[in-house]
């Protein structure tokens, strides 16, 4: 079965809505892990609009699973990331201006800039993934970086407007996992993915693990944490391929 990395972001955005110090995302962390989490997702933006730096060094020091942290290239972010020596580094595009991440890294034009930011990071230990769009010369480039794993963005298909598109949008998954798999990278999947839609994505062979963030923490304000994250978890056993590649 796919691991499960929860992306407890948003916990951190009804925080800051009220300026104040609860909801707490180290305490969503702590349940999702309870909850059968493999992985803490947590993404440091440049403007800070919800995880906060006391965020995540309470995260590196608390979370027992895998700590994936999102980041962009920003020499300020790089830093912080050496010093915080995530047990994963996920390099994402970033813009001030979109509500989350859309589409993925453009690793094929700004190839020697995220390569000299690879580098430093493999330098402390860190697994580096890459937020990529389902794109054979992505996947390349981020080989070619220097990356281990590729997170294939899942928007093409969860925001498909027809069966057409989403059938097109799950064979660009299939073509580019083989891709992934064939340059020696770990393939991940992430973006856009819900309790209604994960079951066609999950039973697509190749993907080693899933990040899910607003889903699961829009379903735990009605069931909690912990039992929206086993939910969850209990649907990817469910459509998972019994024997993944």
């Amino acid at each position: 079965m796919p691991l499960l990395g929860v992306n407890i972001d948003h916990v951190a955005t009804v925080r800051q809505a009220r300026g104040t110090d609860e909801p707490d995302p180290v305490w969503a962390a702590a349940e999702a892990e309870l909850g059968g989490a493999d992985g803490i997702t947590f993404h440091l933006r440049e403007d800070r609009r919800h995880i906060q730096d006391r965020d995540a060094r309470l995260l590196r020091d608390t979370v027992g699973v895998k700590l994936n942290m999102e980041m962009a290239v920003a020499e300020e972010i790089v830093e912080l990331a050496i010093q915080l020596k995530p047990d994963q580094c996920s390099l994402v595009p970033e813009k001030r201006e979109e509500l989350t991440t859309e589409g993925g890294l453009d690793v094929v034009k700004n190839q020697s800039r995220i390569s000299s930011v690879v580098h430093r990071l493999r330098e402390v230990g860190t697994t580096l993934n890459a937020f990529i769009e389902p794109i054979p010369d992505q996947l390349k480039a981020s080989s070619d970086a220097g990356f281990h794993a590729v997170e294939l963005w899942t928007g093409g298909y969860a925001h498909a407007r027809n069966p057409e598109e989403r059938d097109a949008a799950l064979d660009d998954l299939r073509r580019a996992i083989v891709v992934g798999h064939e340059l020696g990278l770990a393939v991940h999947g992430g973006h856009g993915l819900t309790y209604r839609n994960i079951a066609p994505v999950a039973a697509i062979a190749g993907f080693s693990e899933f990040n899910i963030g607003h889903s699961i923490v829009a379903r735990s304000i009605f069931s909690g944490m912990r039992e929206a994250v086993a939910e969850m978890k209990r649907l990817l056993d469910k459509y998972a391929p019994r024997n993944p590649r």
